[in-house]
């Protein structure tokens, strides 16, 4: 005997439209999510960069207090850190302040860079400068 209660499940036009909606919200949450590779490439970058930044002023720090390093104008090399050469780039200039001295360091992800991954300003003071 056949039950005469209704059946239940989805027409074919409910099927299309959740399908209509997935379609649209897929490729959506894709792009979010290589939006987020990509910043997190970014944000690794950055950091490494801090990295470079911090080693190379700690050096000028040691090598103007220890052996008297003089920089005048600038000075720039590469340093390695993490399997990837990082170009930087060191300013010095004179302020109002005797013996006191505003330095400019650069960090750039590849030789030939316009725009560097940070710049970090310093002031140190030199004596006998």
């Amino acid at each position: 005997m056949r039950s005469s209660a209704p059946q239940r499940g989805f027409t074919l036009v409910e099927v299309m439209v959740a399908l209509a909606v997935v379609a649209v919200a897929l490729p959506a949450l894709l792009f979010v999510y290589m939006q987020q590779v990509d910043n997190t490439g970014y944000l690794r970058d950055k950091w490494l960069a801090s990295q470079v930044l911090e080693n190379k002023w700690t050096e000028v720090q040691l090598l103007t207090q220890t052996r008297g390093f003089k920089l005048d104008g600038q000075q720039s090399g590469d340093y390695t850190l993490a399997d990837r050469q990082w170009y930087w780039l060191l300013t010095k200039e004179k302020t109002a302040v005797d013996f006191f001295f505003r330095y400019e360091l650069k960090v750039f992800a590849a030789e030939g860079d316009d725009l560097p991954l940070l710049t970090q300003v310093f002031f140190l003071r030199e004596e006998g400068a």
